[in-house]
């Protein structure tokens, strides 16, 4: 399982995305820059040039056409995923956090931070098909509680939106009303910053990373805590395979708080957990810094990660991964 090395970006990674064919890569930076690549054998096939900050995340549309990003320019922008142009920029009065497409793509759930007297809001636009009809409009706002949101997603149908983020419970929301319809429960939750959330392939469960060294996995109606991932490190990002019953987590010190050069000082690997059992099952080293983002391939044959510094991952697993027997 030698990594493909793709080295494209010239600050730390945020965010990693595949579409759903499995064939295409989209990668987020701090350096402005979104880009893809081809997901075998990670030659970079183009970049998505507009934003001038940070670019948080990015969500791809179920046919591969249209891409999505937020940033902390305070804009989130569509994307023509062939030509790269940008087909419209949606304006907010702060950093745009986390981006995500409902299942049809007809609408998009976007966060964005507080900033001066503006508190945490989560926003559903409406994607036109054509965009020249496109809109600033939002369907919803939904004013989001203190701190961050660090990560938005849409629920079982559409019908609701979960949320989770610096103030460590994750909630449910009615993407209709924006009733707050669940909180997660205070003694299983997280105990610091959820960092990253991401659901199973079916949608009925899904996993979130925290500050706190450990990831947790819920089911997604009930908000019911099903299994705890514990660790020794913060973890930044959360993965799930489609195929096995593995999850992955990844993170590290933050890079302020890394005083040594070697790489297995600061424990920069992304660890393998037995889904059902919660124990360590493997890692795999290689970022010379925290790894900030996971992704796996939608046929869980290969997965990639990002990391503090500026690389991407790409990881083929060897045939023999598929016949462990734990």
């Amino acid at each position: 399982m030698r990594p493909i090395l793709m080295k494209g970006h010239e600050r730390p990674l945020t965010f990693l995305k595949y579409n759903r064919d499995g064939d295409l890569l989209f990668s987020c930076a701090k350096d402005h820059t979104p880009t893809v690549w081809f997901a075998d054998n990670g030659e970079r096939l183009g970049t998505y040039r507009g934003h001038n900050g940070a670019v948080w995340s990015c969500d791809v549309s179920r046919d591969s056409m249209r891409l999505i990003t937020g940033s902390a320019d305070q804009t989130v922008k569509l994307w023509n995923v062939q030509t790269g142009s940008q087909l419209y920029t949606f304006n907010f009065g702060s950093p745009a956090r986390s981006v995500d497409f409902s299942v049809g793509d007809k609408l998009a759930v976007i966060t964005t931070d507080p900033f001066m007297e503006l508190t945490s809001a989560i926003h559903v636009k409406r994607i036109a098909r054509d965009p020249a009809e496109q809109t600033e409009e939002s369907e919803l706002v939904i004013k989001g509680p203190q701190g961050r949101i660090n990560r938005a997603v849409w629920g079982p149908l559409n019908r609701t939106i979960i949320s989770a983020g610096e103030d460590a419970i994750i909630r449910i929301w009615d993407s209709e009303t924006g009733k707050l319809l669940r909180e997660a429960d205070k003694e299983s939750g997280h105990k610091k910053t959820i960092t990253s959330l991401t659901k199973s392939a079916d949608g009925s469960h899904f996993l979130t990373g925290s500050l706190d060294k450990s990831a947790k996995l819920w089911d997604t109606r009930t908000l019911t805590l099903i299994k705890t991932y514990v660790t020794e490190r913060p973890v930044n990002a959360v993965a799930m395979s489609p195929l096995l019953d593995h999850v992955v987590l990844g993170g590290g010190q933050d890079a302020s708080a890394v005083t040594t050069t070697d790489h297995r000082a600061g424990k920069f690997e992304a660890k393998f957990f037995d889904k059902i059992l919660q124990e360590e099952i493997g890692g795999v080293k290689g970022h010379f810094g925290p790894i900030n983002a996971l992704a796996f391939n939608p046929d869980g044959k290969s997965f990639s990660s990002g990391g503090e510094d500026g690389y991407v991952r790409l990881h083929h697993f060897d045939p023999d991964y598929f016949n462990i027997k734990i």
